[in-house]
């Protein structure tokens, strides 16, 4: 009879314990492959915009880091707080940021986020350390504050209001305007000048960086410190091998001056001076070119003070099947677990 109430008790606290344990993952880890030169570093993809599916780009680079390159990368996304599904539309919720105490480097690809105070200190207490970021694509308007309003100072606004917000103060620009045509005008990465042999181009062949998403306009000069390194070419269609955009008799030519595309500062945080790469491309569809994903590959080398390692022939091969999503509102695939991302999913829909 003892033994039985024993029993008993122990199931009614073994079984609520599995059950929470049992519970979904809402971000997911790709753990180093083999040996690599990532091998103890951590790196943390911050996750959540609703237009140009990073929530499918960032984990292919993921896999890419870790698979080919011995990297430690935990992937965080947006999440619906009721199915635990990956949802671009929540703008209130990235479980998992604790993850950011153990990072190396942070990749943050998030759009006017509205995270509560638990969450964006996480953030902010990554940034103010020094260690290195990299912010693409909308992370130049990476927070809007409506409901929380400790991090005012990081949101998206008014310059003369927020200083240009997180982009802006981190990164180096904030969201300005699109350069390009929106959906008709891709861009075309090349060499800024003068940077032909910087590390982060090393192995990059002609014409290779490319995103059907379009230039965005950065106010020139820019900041003082920051060294452009790839600049934006707008292209009059949507396909990697687009002509360059020809000016119409009396207008502007888009391409004169061309607008940077990726650049580099080193940004004189609370705690320590943090490298930072920015680049304003990134859609999901950039990265089946292969110029796109060595830029991304290259930069975490760089950001991680680790040129010495940087491969012209290192693979930047994608991971399993990789069909993402064409940019643009209301196009996310609907129902996807973050454990669909894991790796030799693909990406798609699955069941919780």
């Amino acid at each position: 009879m003892r033994v039985s109430t024993i029993c008993v008790a122990l199931a009614a606290f073994v079984f609520p314990l599995a059950a929470q344990t049992s519970k979904p993952s809402p971000w997911v880890v790709y753990e180093p492959a083999g040996e690599g030169p990532g091998n103890g570093k951590h790196i943390v993809f911050v996750t959540g915009d609703e237009e140009y599916r990073s929530e499918e780009g960032m984990p292919a680079l993921g896999k890419i880091l870790a698979k080919h390159h011995g990297f430690q990368c935990t992937v965080l996304f947006s999440i619906h707080k009721k199915s635990g599904a990956i949802d671009p539309t929540t703008l209130d919720n990235i479980p998992g940021l604790e993850a950011l105490e153990s990072a190396d480097l942070m990749v943050i690809f998030t759009r006017f986020r509205d995270l509560p105070d638990d969450q964006m200190k996480r953030v902010i207490d990554y940034v103010e350390s020094g260690r290195p970021v990299i912010g693409l694509r909308t992370a130049t308007h990476a927070f809007r504050f409506k409901k929380n309003k400790t991090y005012a100072k990081y949101g998206w606004g008014k310059a003369e209001k927020s200083k240009g917000g997180f982009g802006r103060q981190v990164l180096g620009e904030r969201w300005v305007a699109h350069h390009g045509h929106h959906g008709r005008e891709s861009a075309r990465g090349i060499p800024a000048p003068g940077q032909e042999k910087h590390p982060i181009l090393t192995g990059i062949a002609p014409k290779t960086i490319w995103d059907p998403a379009d230039v965005y306009t950065v106010r020139l000069p820019m900041l003082d410190g920051i060294e452009p390194i790839v600049m934006g070419q707008v292209l009059a269609g949507m396909e990697p091998d687009s002509p360059v955009l020809q000016p119409k008799e009396g207008k502007k030519d888009k391409n004169d001056p061309m607008m940077p595309l990726a650049w580099i500062r080193e940004w004189p945080a609370k705690n320590g001076t943090s490298r930072v790469f920015a680049s304003t491309m990134g859609s999901a569809p950039a990265f089946t070119q292969e110029g796109s994903r060595r830029l991304l590959v290259n930069a975490v080398y760089w950001c991680l003070e680790m040129e010495k390692h940087i491969d012209a022939k290192s693979c930047v091969d994608l991971v399993g099947d990789f069909e993402p999503t064409m940019f643009g509102f209301n196009r996310e695939k609907k129902g996807v677990m973050p454990a669909s991302h894991r790796m030799g999913k693909t990406g798609g829909r699955e069941k919780k």
